[in-house]
């Protein structure tokens, strides 16, 4: 029972930065304890902030403390060791930073944790062993945590070294409170996050202008669409009609017919060609607008402050576009005036013929020709007739 008790107890003895055995442990002024050298490993990364705190509290000290071996924490560890208690070391409860993950800024050693969250008021990405003390800590649970990222750095004040907390509207971008009272001094600032929730409102209403552009490009869509489809309808209608008109008319002017139906085709081929172009650049921008909506959408949900701003001008500069001339579709009127002038021309044409047939008749009948002295029977007179009537249609216009 006391083997499982020191197995148990284990984790209480290990260093939060190395993840095992305390060694050489030494313990702070605000209480906790870490190999002598681990936080000695701190504290010289730490070296040109002038600054040195506890990774767990973050507790600062202005002058580098001076660390005493803890001679009573040492004896139980060597205990622990000797009872076997290390077998079950916390690393291994933890996982290993992959390739691409964000790796714990407290942890040392070649094999860095994954971090699962990062924090915006210490600016440090933390695995799950490290972020207790945030989950502990009554100040510390204070502090705001997001997704583990690795764009804490741009969070930053390069200058000052201090978080940018601070939004200047006179040169647009975000700087820290030490730049308000230097090179930024007198000019309109405010907290990042006020700007953040005016431009947030700004960006709403630029979303729905992008939706409402949508909306309309899809009706003008589907109206186009429409008229294509009525368009390629009244064109094999208007077809239809002339093959039905032109089968009326005599053989003569079946050349006309070829060339009149040529010219519908035609023309309905590149008008619906040209129809087809619109058509595509419409579903082309309705997809860049699409694209944008996404990219406006996802911005307006993140939680990262500092990449709200810093990406809102890109996304926002570029206004949706509203110079583009709407599509306007004609009545589905289209070939009904071809249809007429086809119709017009068959009367004509049959007008011409009833009005002339008398005399062709006529001149077929007075023509001086070698014929038998009586025709045996009527029907080849007639049918002598119809074929002078066939030869004069062909000679038509």
């Amino acid at each position: 029972m006391a083997q499982q008790g020191v197995v148990l107890d284990q984790d209480q003895f290990c260093c939060s930065v190395c993840l095992d055995l305390l060694k050489d442990p030494v313990t702070l002024a605000c209480g906790h304890s870490y190999c002598s050298s681990c936080i000695e490993g701190c504290w010289d990364q730490d070296e040109q902030k002038g600054v040195y705190s506890c990774p767990q509290c973050r507790q600062s000290f202005t002058l580098r403390p001076a660390l005493k071996r803890n001679y009573m924490l040492a004896e139980v560890v060597e205990k622990l060791k000797e009872t076997g208690g290390a077998q079950a070391a916390p690393s291994e409860l933890t996982s290993p930073a992959g390739p691409g993950e964000v790796t714990c800024d407290l942890c040392t050693g070649p094999r860095k944790q994954r971090a699962l969250k990062s924090c915006l008021v210490c600016m440090v990405s933390f695995c799950q062993t490290h972020l207790q003390p945030h989950y502990q800590v009554p100040v510390l649970k204070k502090h705001k945590l997001v997704e583990a990222t690795s764009g804490l750095q741009e969070m930053i004040c390069s200058s000052h070294d201090m978080p940018l907390l601070v939004f200047c509207r006179t040169d647009q971008q975000c700087i820290c409170m030490l730049c308000t009272m230097d090179e930024h001094k007198g000019h309109d600032t405010l907290s990042v996050k006020a700007e953040r929730d005016e431009k947030q409102d700004k960006l709403v209403l630029n979303q729905q202008e992008v939706q409402q552009r949508v909306q309309q490009r899809e009706k003008e869509l589907k109206e186009l669409q429409q008229a294509v489809e009525s368009f390629k309808r009244s064109g094999q209608a208007a077809v239809e009609d002339s093959e039905k008109i032109f089968t009326e008319l005599i053989c003569s002017i079946e050349r006309r017919r070829s060339e009149v139906k040529d010219l519908i085709r035609a023309q309905q081929g590149a008008a619906v060609s040209q129809a087809e172009g619109l058509l595509e650049r419409l579903e082309q921008e309705i997809a860049e607008l699409r694209r944008r909506d996404a990219e406006l959408e996802k911005l307006s949900h993140t939680e990262d402050n500092i990449h709200f701003l810093q990406n809102y001008q890109s996304l926002s500069s570029t206004s949706v576009s509203s110079n583009a001339p709407s599509i306007s579709v004609p009545p589905l009127q289209y070939f009904k005036d071809v249809t007429e002038v086809v119709s017009e021309l068959r009367d004509k044409l049959e007008e011409l013929i009833q009005r002339e047939w008398s005399e062709i008749s006529t001149t077929v009948s007075t023509v001086d020709v070698l014929l038998p002295p009586e025709p045996k029977i009527r029907a080849e007179l007639l049918k002598a007739g119809r074929g002078g009537s066939g030869g004069g249609g062909a000679a038509g216009p």
